[in-house]
């Protein structure tokens, strides 16, 4: 009678092959997963910063100049002047835990005029981009540009607000 032990050498074999396989399989699902959960938390960090900086404007009131000014200095952001242009852009730029930082940064907030038809009304656009991935003069060059094309937005959120005569 011949001995049954490499049938179940080979028995054994298998059985870790599809172990192995099964185990992969969800380490690979494991990974996705802690993926995406950190997409949806920047995502509703993003709005979260997006929404403070919305009332901050708002509650500032006055002209545009006034307001970006104002919100840049009470949540350490930078208002950059259009020059001859009318209005400016205000741009905070947060570290991968959301603080905000004067240099680099995982993820840039930036407000820019939007024009209004009607006397006394402003509004703006807010959009929360992450810039991990960009390197440092790439980072830099952010500021000088008129907007975020290119960049994956993980937010925008549009708000209006009437000039007050005499609020500064």
């Amino acid at each position: 009678m011949r001995s049954k032990a490499p049938l179940t050498l080979m028995e054994q074999m298998v059985m870790l092959l599809v172990f192995a396989l099964a185990a992969a399989l969800c380490l690979q699902a494991f990974v996705k997963s802690d993926q995406i959960s950190l997409k949806s938390q920047a995502k509703g960090n993003a709005a979260l910063a997006a929404q403070n900086t919305a009332e901050y404007i708002r509650s500032s009131g006055g002209d545009l100049e006034h307001a970006l000014g104002e919100t840049a200095d009470r949540q350490g952001g930078k208002y950059l002047e259009n020059g001859d242009k009318a209005g400016g852009s205000l741009i905070i730029s947060y570290n991968e835990d959301w603080k905000p930082v004067l240099e680099g940064g995982s993820y840039l907030l930036r407000v820019n005029e939007i024009p209004a038809e009607e006397k006394g009304l402003k509004r703006v656009l807010i959009q929360v981009a992450d810039i991990a991935a960009l390197d440092t003069t790439e980072q830099g060059a952010l500021e000088n540009m008129a907007e975020m094309s290119g960049l994956e937005i993980l937010f925008e959120l549009e708000t209006a607000w009437l000039e007050v005569e005499g609020h500064e």
